[in-house]
């Protein structure tokens, strides 16, 4: 596999006139870049921080239709909710098909204490299935109460009536989106992390140029395009208004928290949600990377706030997971906390919970496009949608329609179910790194151990499947340039344990 070298990029985004260029390296901006670069379009793409470093980076890890905007849909009689669902487990399918290393069907249970809501649960996720239509991945069925203790052993039993069995899909974020980002390196776009957007170049009244800094090095850069996409998630406003001074925002932003448990929460690898919280919210219980996620939170907050979880969301999660458990609980046990920032199409009211995660495009009097809102289960649509508007506003000749509802990420050719066996076998493997590495890098797994060599399988830190050719390989592969990057985006380590991680951190190799 070829090196993925930055300073050659760099070099790159001043020799030529691009087709497009994306601002923005989360999961709309590496999406965008893969759909253009698919059409033959030739595009650059520039992130401020590290690649994936903000909000896609910090998901709850689901690839869902999203069961609670389906209550939503048949509570409010709301058909934006519904066709939210529909076009959400539409997208999920394409996701399980050209990421099945990355992507993966996930059985989530819910529990009733009460048979009318097992009745009102059965009745929900069968419209749930409906709603998939050819896209679902396996019917919603009743459990029994043992069979939920079964699986979930410290649940409190009491008044337990049992369960229905649904499934959505779960998957690595981070590890998604520097996978379609590289996909798009080998479809011909120009990428670099570190590049931040400090100003605009317009001729005849129409954006032509973007300026931008090295903040690694301090260079300076001018990226001619005939098309820009704003795609900064949380940030877009901020964009708008740099290149635009006095644009209204179009963004309310929320503020989802998580904790990182370990693994007995999720002992046989279902997850569990929780259906309904003090303030009518859901809450789930994930199993992700040999670990339990639980979360998330909704707090309307602004970029200025604290991005950490606030004690009020910590105790709100610990709250609940007592309510659903007989496993004593306390702050000590939390292995990790982090939060991300929605972008929610902005709408009247402060309910943040209540606002449909439906995304706009908006193109300004001179080209500027934004892409606003949205969540990652329909990246790929969105960024369809903004080609498309790029196409026609700047008169792109593209080689031919969107393909990337097909078009298998890097990593998926060679993947198969049994590859973590195989790469135990071959290379000598425990079997929990064995997995790691077939679930997060598929089928070139094994041209990264061939280069890694004997040492470079070597486990980084006991308990964690990490291998020190991982390392290598994120710098010479991945463009990961600092330490942080690499522990919180290659690997994610840093998602998963703090304190890990910061004895890694301290590693000679980083």
């Amino acid at each position: 596999m070829p090196e993925l070298c930055r300073n050659q990029h760099l070099k790159r985004l001043g020799e030529q006139e691009f087709d497009l260029l994306v601002i923005g390296g989360g999961a709309t901006g590496a999406g965008i870049a893969l759909d253009a670069a698919s059409r033959g379009l030739s595009v650059a793409l520039v992130e401020r921080g590290d690649f994936v470093s903000g909000t896609s980076s910090r998901s709850s890890k689901l690839v869902h239709g999203g069961v609670r905007y389906l209550k939503a849909a048949i509570t409010r009689l709301d058909p934006a909710q519904w066709r939210l669902v529909r076009e959400a487990l539409r997208e999920r399918a394409t996701l399980l098909s050209i990421a099945p290393h990355l992507v993966y069907p996930l059985r989530t249970l819910v529990p009733a204490r009460s048979w009318y809501q097992l009745f009102r649960h059965r009745c929900g996720l069968w419209l749930y299935d409906r709603a998939a239509g050819q896209a679902l991945i396996a019917p919603s069925t009743r459990v029994s109460r043992q069979q939920m203790l079964a699986s979930f052993p410290h649940l409190d039993s009491t008044g337990l009536k049992g369960g229905i069995a649904y499934y959505d899909a779960g998957f690595d974020d981070a590890r998604m989106a520097i996978t379609v980002l590289l996909t798009a390196e080998r479809q011909g776009a120009v990428i670099a992390n570190y590049m931040e957007v400090k100003g605009f170049e317009e001729a005849s009244g129409r954006l032509c140029a973007a300026h931008a800094i090295n903040r690694l090095g301090g260079s300076r850069h001018t990226v001619r395009a005939r098309a820009i996409i704003n795609a900064t998630g949380p940030h877009s406003d901020r964009l708008r208004q740099l290149e635009q001074p006095g644009s209204k925002p179009h963004l309310t932003l929320s503020r989802g928290s998580h904790l990182v448990l370990d693994k007995s929460w999720t002992p046989a690898s279902d997850a569990l949600l929780i259906p309904a919280t003090s303030d009518g919210r859901v809450l789930f219980v994930l199993p992700w990377q040999e670990h339990t996620l639980v979360g998330t939170t909704d707090v309307q907050v602004t970029l200025q706030d604290d991005l950490q979880p606030g004690h009020d969301e910590e105790q709100y999660l610990l709250q609940h997971l007592r309510q659903w458990f007989t496993t004593d609980i306390s702050e000590n046990d939390i292995l990790a906390r982090w939060a991300g920032l929605r972008p929610l199409v902005a709408a009247t009211g402060t309910d943040t919970a209540g606002i449909v995660r439906e995304h706009l495009i908006e193109t300004d009097r001179k080209g500027l496009i934004s892409v606003l809102g949205g969540k990652w289960t329909t990246y790929r649509k969105m960024a369809e949608e903004a080609v498309d508007q790029a196409i026609v506003t700047a008169g792109l000749k593209p080689s031919g329609p969107c393909v990337t509802a097909a078009l298998k990420l890097l990593g998926a050719g060679g993947f198969t179910p049994d590859l973590a066996g195989q790469l135990a076998l071959e290379f000598r493997l425990d079997k929990d790194i064995a997995r790691h590495l077939a679930q997060a890098y598929g089928g070139l797994a094994r041209k990264l151990l061939e280069h890694a060599g004997r040492q470079g399988c070597e486990r980084l830190l006991a308990g964690h499947p990490y291998i020190r050719g991982e390392i290598d390989w994120a710098r010479r592969h991945e463009m990961a340039m600092t330490t942080e990057d690499i522990l919180y985006r290659r690997l994610r380590i840093g998602f998963l344990d703090a304190q890990a991680a910061g004895r890694l951190a301290a590693d000679p190799l980083l």
